[in-house]
Parts: C-alpha cells; sequence; structure tokens
C-alpha cells in the first residue's frame, strides 16, 4: 500500500479505524479482526499523517462516507416500508415473515455494509436449520462473520423463549390417561432439550392421584446406570411432593431409542421400590434424537 488511495480503500474495505487513546496514542480498531501486524499499522498512521484526535474523527468521517457510497447491501432502515421485517410483522403477522425476516428483527440491527437480514441468511446458510442454531453454543453462533457475543446471546435467548412456551403448555396438561398422553407431553416439556443433548439426563415427573403432573426433577445427569440413580431418592422426593406416582424420563445421546438392558434392569428396580410404598411408575420414556423418536415402556408392553 504505496498511495493514500489504496490505504484508504483498505481502510473502508475492513472497516478499520484510526483511534486516540486518552494519552494521545494513535492506534488502528479493527471491528473484523483483520491481522496487521504492527509495523503495517505504523506505516498507515504515518502515510496518511495521523497526529491528533481530530485527524482521528476526520478519516473515520471519510471511512464511513465511502463505505456508504460502495455498499450494495442497503441498511434495513433504507429499505421500502413494505419490505421491512418489523413494519411487515406488524401488518400481516409474525407467521408470514420468513425466518430471514423473523431472525433479522431478533438481531435488531447489521454491520458494517450488511443488514440484518443478511446476517440472519448467512446463519441459516451455515447452520441450515433453527435446531442447530439451538444446539450450538454462544461461541459457535459467533463464528459466523458478522455476529458478535451481543446477537448470539439474543439468539439463544430468543430460542429458549420457545423452549419455555412449550413447557408452559405441557404444564397445563390436566391428566395423563394413556402412554400417548405421556409421550405428548414429555415431547413438548423435554423433547426441545434433551434431543440434542450430548449427555444422557435422567428425570422423574411427579403426579397427583388424578395423574396430573405436579412437579420435574432432574436426578443426574452423565452416564445413566444403576448406582448413579438411586430409587431411595426417587421415593423420597415423591413423598416430600406427596405425589401418588411417576414417569421416568432419559434421552440416549445416540438417537437409538431402544432400551439397553441396563435401562431394563434399572426400570424394574425402581418399579419394586416404588411398590413397597404404593407409588406406582406410569411410564418410562426414552428421547431419541428426532420429534418422533420416543420409546414408551408402557406403551411396549414393558410396564403394566
Amino acid at each position: 500500500m504505496n498511495s493514500k488511495s489504496e490505504i484508504f480503500n483498505f481502510l473502508v474495505k475492513n472497516a478499520i479505524y484510526p483511534m486516540c487513546s486518552k494519552k494521545g496514542k494513535i492506534f488502528l480498531r479493527n471491528t473484523r479482526k483483520i491481522l496487521i501486524n504492527q509495523e503495517t499499522e505504523r506505516e498507515i498512521i504515518k502515510k496518511l499523517n495521523i497526529k491528533t484526535p481530530q485527524d482521528c474523527e476526520q478519516i473515520r468521517k471519510e471511512i464511513r462516507k465511502r463505505a456508504a457510497e460502495n455498499r450494495t447491501n442497503r441498511p434495513i432502515k433504507e429499505w421500502i416500508k413494505e419490505e421491512r421485517p418489523r413494519e411487515m410483522l406488524v401488518k400481516y403477522g409474525a407467521d408470514a415473515l420468513s425466518l430471514s425476516k423473523l431472525l433479522a428483527i431478533i438481531l435488531r440491527t447489521g454491520k458494517e455494509g450488511v443488514s440484518a437480514e443478511e446476517l440472519a441468511r448467512r446463519l441459516l446458510n451455515k447452520f441450515k436449520t433453527l435446531r442447530e442454531i439451538d444446539s450450538s453454543s454462544v461461541s459457535e453462533i459467533c463464528e459466523t462473520e458478522g455476529i458478535g457475543i451481543a446477537k448470539a446471546v439474543q439468539i439463544k435467548a430468543a430460542m429458549e423463549l420457545g423452549k419455555r412456551l412449550l413447557k408452559e403448555r405441557a404444564e397445563k396438561t390436566r391428566g395423563i390417561k394413556k402412554a400417548d398422553d405421556v409421550v405428548e407431553y414429555v415431547a413438548e416439556y423435554y423433547g426441545p432439550y434433551l434431543r440434542d443433548a450430548k449427555k444422557e439426563f435422567f428425570s422423574i415427573i411427579l403426579l397427583d392421584i388424578k395423574n396430573k403432573p405436579l412437579h420435574n426433577i432432574e436426578l443426574s445427569k452423565g452416564s445413566i446406570n444403576l448406582s448413579v440413580v438411586d430409587p431411595k431418592e426417587i421415593i423420597k422426593e415423591a413423598t416430600l411432593k406427596s405425589a401418588s406416582s411417576i414417569i421416568l424420563v432419559h434421552n440416549h445421546p445416540s438417537g437409538d431409542t431402544d432400551p439397553s438392558d441396563e435401562d431394563i434392569k434399572l426400570t424394574n428396580r425402581i418399579i419394586d421400590a416404588c411398590d413397597l410404598v404404593g407409588i406406582r411408575v406410569l411410564d418410562h420414556i426414552i428421547i431419541g434424537k428426532n420429534e418422533s423418536d420416543y420409546y414408551s415402556f408402557a406403551r411396549e408392553g414393558l410396564i403394566e
């Protein structure tokens, strides 16, 4: 980069701005994390003759101006109203919007030269589905160009709200009468959390005398075996909450819902222990990977 024009083009292209510290030191703020060594940084500052905070401000304005002139992807606020995601949602309803427009509303703003909707498309192109986005960590989402921690956290919060809406609906269940009711409840309450879990979780659902769910309690996380899940702990929780019956729930990270010999032994051990104190085990549900992947011990005749 020998000329001022080349330097400006480089700064505009990579959204790099000159800044001045409180102590008067001039440096370059690299918003897109482009690697610049100290020698190159000093060369740029010297050739542009940047010495004061006023110099920095003047050059930043010029960089922003040129970036705006070069921008082909206009910010959403400059779109016609009929195409703006928020205005469309108000006019047509949330269900009429595409995934990219809904995500754009959550992201709120874009980045230099990139609209919020374009960032949303990048996310969808990278992860393919909302489920993949949901199962990804904040750091994994941040690997998408233009997505920082703040936007990744907004996305995770929105996903969690959706899962809690399903839990609320499950909690309104009046009573469980058959195995299909159990599967439906578990699918809404646990499915969004456990279908993509990388560890095994074992929980119990406590029910009252009318088979209405009272409480959901996680007993263990990790490898499920006889020593980790203690029937005495289950009886203690059921007794404290005055439960008349329970449902066992756990997931298989492998996606295979068929019960192992260990699963069957553990279930029978819990049933025998609960029989002694008059607590009935209604079912044991194993959660797999897909929305339809649930194994019901009661439906398969393993629990009477």
